[in-house]
């Protein structure tokens, strides 16, 4: 029997958030900085033949027997947000071919890099700095075919139906999805001293160059030592020496889009990394509707009072470390990055990069994103901040405790069947069974996180009732207890 219609079943799979509106402005390269090479493209790939609008109807059409293959038992995929669609979206030279962009017309346009905001750890007496990020180029897409490839998504309407400034966002969406990744290019940053209104930071300028080049999806993720080199701010502090997070500014040789923060972490200290979705902002993943128009076409909009509680934070605790983890495609990061930074304490990013790209790996890469950071700062404590809607969370933040002794400080996670009527995704608490309650806490509203000391670890308001079974929890119309009260009794 068909229970969800095809338009809902894609609703259900557009959980993930699709956030990028057009990039924001860059600032202009630093005075100091020296004529920049331009980015070399060493093998240009073959276009690769397919049509973009078929490819990503064909997979929703797909989707709909996915999900009624699992229906009876619990849907994890959907509830994880992940969106089996995404596995078949053209990328790269697919685009180009669909599209009907020339060699020359995509030559013409400038080659261009999203470059993440990333962390460096203190190790062999030197800073190693991450370099994460995606080169490509955006071919010009007129806009009635922007519209079509956008009415694929807009399920339910479409975007002539959308107010102007709504049309404007799923439009640059749109347009960021459908780029060209380019491979094997060589990509060199120039690293200048942060600028601010209290004057200049540490560290000298200095050019740095990625070991090898692009890999096939035109990303790169590499650690290289960096020199302390002195400016005009003096040396970055030793990292066994500095007392709080350190910041450079790193720009990308050869183009203006690929600038960002690179942040140097002592060996210890305390990290928050934070999820995003329906913890920091509203988007109501659970409700597919609204998540896809929050997402999608909708400015983000902050959870109730939660930039307060980072700010307080941030403040009582200036040594801290704030890093964003989200399981967001790469191509719709930027929204993500500006809402943040807007919002919330300014702190390292982290998404999903393109070769995790299938619904198993899609499902791993928290994990996988988790275990980099734990593993580059062995000796600094983690506060872990998400909700309970996504099911990777609930099995990965309470598996770190165990995988990682000792460098967990707390989970907080906002019990979202809790608060919103809306969420009828159950979730699993099974992975919190015999962690110390002292360490985690389910709560309801920002307010409940206020108070707790947690650099000490104290991480449980006691006033917050926690409800925990240990077991599959908020399923609706009462089927959690329902499902209890079957169970045998324990001896």
């Amino acid at each position: 029997m068909r229970l969800l219609s095809l338009p809902h079943v894609l609703l259900i799979l557009l959980s993930t958030a699709l956030a990028a509106a057009r990039p924001s402005p860059v600032a202009g390269p630093h005075p100091e900085i020296t004529d920049r090479a331009m980015l070399v493209d060493r093998t240009p790939s073959p276009v690769e033949g397919r049509d973009i609008i078929s490819s990503v109807v064909g997979a929703v059409e797909g989707a709909d027997s996915y999900l009624s293959s699992i229906l009876g038992t619990y849907p994890s995929y959907v509830a994880s947000g992940v969106p089996v669609w995404y596995e078949d979206l053209p990328t790269g030279t697919a685009v180009q071919s669909s599209l009907g962009v020339s060699d020359s017309d995509l030559a013409a346009q400038p080659t261009q890099v999203l470059n993440f905001p990333s962390y460096a750890n203190w190790t062999n007496n030197a800073w190693n700095l991450r370099f994460r990020g995606n080169v490509f180029k955006q071919p010009v897409i007129p806009e009635s075919k922007l519209d079509d490839l956008a009415n694929v998504f807009l399920v339910g309407t479409s975007i002539q139906q959308l107010p102007a400034a709504e049309q404007t966002q799923a439009r640059n969406l749109t347009a960021e999805i459908f780029v060209v990744q380019q491979p094997n290019v060589d990509v060199a940053f120039n690293l200048q001293p942060v600028t601010s209104t209290t004057g200049v930071g540490p560290g000298g300028p200095q050019n740095i160059s990625l070991v090898g080049q692009t890999t096939a999806e035109g990303d790169y993720d590499q650690f290289i030592p960096i020199a302390n080199v002195s400016g005009p701010g003096g040396y970055l502090t030793c990292g066994d020496k500095a007392p709080a997070p350190q910041t450079m500014s790193v720009y990308t040789v050869g183009t203006l889009t690929g600038n960002a923060t690179a942040y140097f972490i002592p060996p210890t200290g305390i990290t928050v990394i934070s999820d995003i979705d329906d913890i920091l902002r509203i988007t109501r993943i659970y409700q597919p509707a609204d998540g896809l128009m929050n997402t999608f076409a909708k400015p983000f909009v902050p959870w109730m009072n939660m930039p307060d509680i980072y700010a307080t934070w941030a403040k009582e605790n200036p040594d801290f470390h704030f890093h964003y983890l989200t399981t967001t495609p790469e191509q719709a990061s930027r929204n993500y990055m500006e809402f943040i930074y807007n919002t919330y304490p300014m702190g390292s990013f982290d998404d999903r990069p393109l070769n995790f790209s299938d619904v198993s790996a899609t499902l791993s890469i928290r994990k996988y994103l988790l275990e980099k950071i734990f593993q580059t700062f062995p000796q600094r404590k983690f506060i872990l901040v998400a909700d309970t809607s996504n099911s990777d969370v609930m099995k990965d933040y309470p598996a770190m405790v165990s995988e990682f002794p000792n460098q967990v400080q707390c989970i907080f996670l906002r019990n979202t069947s809790a608060t919103d009527s809306g969420d009828k995704f159950p979730y699993d608490t099974s992975g919190f069974e015999g962690l110390n309650q002292n360490q985690y806490m389910f709560f309801k509203v920002p307010d409940d996180l206020n108070g707790l000391d947690i650099v000490n670890g104290q991480c449980y308001n006691q006033s917050v009732p926690q409800n925990v079974t240990f077991k599959e929890q908020g399923l609706p119309f009462g089927l959690s207890n329902k499902a209890r009260a079957l169970e045998a009794p324990t001896l």
